[in-house]
């Protein structure tokens, strides 16, 4: 990957995370509350919608940034040359680029979703107070509780995500003969996201409530199995996709602001 392709990767993501991040954050809150032990009315329920935000404001341009830099140069050395530069198998190029990005991305991203999570479900902390707690009662590791869990989520996620965006956009871009608008991009990039959001509901439900979880439970732990399991038996199929609409609207939403603005500025930097 050439330096300006890197730079405009760079920017362009940290500046979709930004956008997508800032603009649907009450949604996010909302969701959080949904799936958290306690319940949605003891977790905050429509107080304090805002709660945690400045860990999200923080943490968003280096998260995506990371991402998209990692995406795009997997994407460029697997397409040079080798077994993965054949069209047809490009759909596996998109879900190892997507993958490694996803992990990459996670060291940056969970401790400020760790922090926001639990704000977020006591609205009456604030983020420094929240982030102070965490270091005093678990030190640094506290701030990576759930990073597997989180992986474990974003992995699938992505794997179902990025390459049904790619076949959407090349679909698209093949049938009018030339390459997409921005728009019709971000269009795609809503469809893949609301699908990809579905279906990872119940690891979503596992690493929140990993996240949430009192040191030293079981829960807490993060052995997702076991976390799932316990919310089949509490609340049944019902609880394994609590916060399923509001993420299914925020990721979908998410997903047209996200992919739509980071093809734009690419564009206008490369």
């Amino acid at each position: 990957m050439e330096r300006r392709e890197f730079v405009a990767s760079l920017v362009a993501g940290g500046c979709a995370g930004m956008c997508v991040d800032l603009t649907l954050f009450p949604l996010d809150t909302i969701k959080t509350r949904l799936q958290s032990q306690q319940g949605f009315n003891k977790a905050g329920g429509f107080r304090g919608i805002y709660a945690g935000v400045p860990s999200a404001a923080v943490g968003s341009f280096p998260n995506a940034a990371a991402f998209f830099v990692t995406y795009e140069c997997t994407k460029s050395l697997l397409g040079a040359g080798g077994p993965l530069a054949a069209p047809h198998v490009a759909p596996v190029t998109h879900m190892l680029a997507a993958s490694l990005g996803e992990i990459v991305a996670c060291l940056i991203r969970v401790p400020t979703e760790v922090v926001k999570q639990r704000t977020q479900a006591s609205p009456s902390s604030t983020t420094y107070q929240m982030l102070l707690a965490t270091l005093r009662e678990e030190g640094v590791r506290g701030l990576y509780r759930g990073y597997r869990s989180t992986v474990l989520r974003e992995i699938p996620f992505s794997l179902v995500q990025f390459p049904l965006w790619e076949y959407l956009k090349t679909l698209w871009s093949w049938r009018q003969g030339h390459t997409l608008y921005s728009w019709q991009a971000a269009v795609c990039g809503a469809f893949a996201g609301a699908v990809a959001a579905f279906v990872t509901t119940p690891l979503d439900v596992a690493k929140t409530r990993i996240m949430l979880a009192k040191a030293g439970t079981a829960t807490a732990s993060g052995n997702i199995p076991l976390v799932l399991y316990d919310v089949w038996k509490s609340r049944g199929l019902t609880g394994l996709f609590a916060g399923s609409i509001p993420r299914m609207t925020f990721i979908s939403v998410g997903g047209f602001i996200f992919l739509g603005t980071y093809e734009k500025v690419r564009r206008v930097l490369l």
